[in-house]
């Protein structure tokens, strides 16, 4: 590498470095703004969002950040830098080129509406009034349809969005997915509605105590790995992690006191995303790649703690004692089978992060699906409830009673966050194509989990995927680790045998 190239690259780490110190401070403040800021600074405190967003928006198309990628991406400047630069460079590189056209001012704009969407989202979710939210909803829509054009189109609008959330990714291609998946998990729901063999939840339906919960929760949490000392739990609205840097990721559940569950599940889900933050290899810090590689690669390692290690039969064996203790009144005469088989109960449900895993996807499909509307046929915004209710009944065989638990239910669409819902149930994909490698790496996987000795999981999944953040691409990294490209088949298998188990769909 040449002096002038040291120098160059020098001076492109210490852009960035600043344009994510930005970064930092505006996650912060989204952080406060979420879990209990006073609600009469909201008006104030998104301006500043929207300035500090405007400023890092600049350095990232500045002159300076044009003349160095122009140096930098040179082929023979390129090829002799080291694979974790190169790949740094590449991807700032494609972010400039994507938002050089972008207006500062725009971006501003839209950084303070979608702060202050988010927290009227909150008292419109609380009240029900989708009415009252609809003008937030509507700007928007409207400023992401704007971005698109100056972004521009691929195969369709909405494509430019879904790659935003997971590079490559497109309508074609989800299309067929999503038409595999549901060609074989509608037989099963089928098959399992008609099942006499449900398992009875009935004593979830009592008050648990939320301090009981929260002390549950941290429990678990530490049981997994997660770092308490680069991160906290706090309380949301709706459940989140964010990763403010790898030392400092953290996370929120939400407590229901009628249901047990809802609280351990998302401690789970959101604890997944932390440790993939938490355990990047730390020579990545302060760079572009100190960061999951998509956010389907995100979701797939907080479905798989929630979901194929949370509701599975060894981690019950292990902690539904601990669970007892906590509360000994209320689960004194249910037995751990019981309990697991409750756990797994599938019935067609109205709330998103609540479902089971088999009618979670059906959710996912039914966004997809409303998005697609929004950003390819022009759908009004207005008529949001009237879909949602419609496309609810026809995959679910439900209505929701009000908006608060229909089209309200999700923070992100508040967020602008448009192509990411997608994410999850790719997240379901890539998690069981995972944990296929898993078991044949790690034969004592279930015994380890059975024991309560979760940290060579952990240790696992950071060798193979966390310390690489955003180094390798979603399909580098599930070729690296599985052998093959995404494959969804093994979703439905993983489906088919656990339930096929519960259910007693054999006999």
């Amino acid at each position: 590498m040449t002096l002038q190239t040291t120098d160059q690259l020098q001076a492109f780490k210490q852009l960035v470095r600043k344009i994510k110190s930005y970064h930092e401070a505006i996650g912060l403040l989204h952080w406060d703004m979420r879990t209990g800021a006073p609600r009469k600074g909201t008006e104030i405190r998104s301006e500043t969002v929207g300035v500090l967003t405007a400023e890092a928006f600049r350095l990232e198309v500045s002159n300076e950040m044009e003349q160095l990628l122009e140096y930098l991406t040179q082929p023979d400047v390129l090829k002799s830098l080291s694979d974790d630069d190169r790949r740094q460079v590449e991807n700032s590189k494609k972010d400039y080129d994507l938002n050089q056209s972008v207006p500062a001012e725009k971006i501003q704009e839209y950084s303070v509406l979608s702060a202050k969407a988010q927290t009227y989202w909150e008292e419109a979710k609380h009240n029900s009034d989708f009415p009252g939210f609809e003008p937030y909803l509507s700007q928007i829509v409207a400023l992401k349809k704007e971005f698109i054009d100056y972004w521009g189109v691929k195969d369709t609008r909405y494509d430019t969005l879904l790659d935003m959330y997971e590079p490559d990714m497109t309508v074609q291609k989800l299309d067929k997915v999503f038409d595999r998946v549901k060609t074989r998990l509608v037989p099963l729901l089928e098959k399992i509605q008609a099942s006499p063999n449900k398992p009875d939840n009935s004593f979830m339906k009592q008050l648990f105590s939320e301090d009981q919960q929260e002390k549950f929760g941290l429990f678990v949490l530490e049981q997994m790995g997660y770092d308490f000392d680069a991160g906290r739990l706090d309380e949301s609205v709706h459940p989140f992690a964010t990763g403010l840097n790898p030392g400092d990721v953290r996370i929120t559940t939400h407590y229901l006191q009628d249901d047990v569950t809802s609280a351990i599940f998302s401690s789970l889900h959101e604890g997944g995303h932390a440790l993939y933050e938490q355990n990047i290899d730390p020579k990545l810090a302060g760079t572009l790649l100190a960061q999951g590689t998509s956010m389907g690669i995100h979701e797939s390692q907080s479905r798989l703690w929630e979901n194929m290690i949370g509701r599975s039969r060894p981690f019950w064996e292990r902690y539904y004692g601990d669970l007892q203790k906590h509360f000994p009144e209320q689960l004194k005469d249910v037995e751990v089978e019981q309990f697991y088989r409750a756990v797994n109960r599938v019935e067609n449900s109205l709330i998103r992060i609540e479902a089971d895993e088999l009618t979670y996807n059906l959710h996912i499909i039914i966004r997809y699906e409303i998005e697609k509307m929004l950003f390819n046929e022009g759908l009004d915004v207005k008529k949001l409830p009237e879909v949602w209710n419609a496309k609810y009944q026809e995959y679910l065989g439900i209505t929701p009673p009000n908006d608060g638990l229909g089209v309200l239910q999700d923070v992100h669409w508040s967020g602008g966050d448009f192509g990411y819902f997608a994410s999850y149930s790719l997240g379901n994909m890539y998690a069981a194509q995972i944990l296929v490698t898993l078991r044949k790496e790690m034969p004592e996987f279930d015994t380890y989990i059975a024991k309560g000795n979760l940290l060579p999981i952990k240790e696992w999944l950071s060798d193979k995927i966390y310390r690489y953040g955003k180094s390798r691409t979603p399909s580098e990294l599930i070729l690296a680790v599985t052998g093959e490209d995404l494959n969804p088949d093994y979703l439905c298998d993983y489906l088919e045998n656990k339930y096929n188990e519960i259910y007693n769909l054999s006999l």
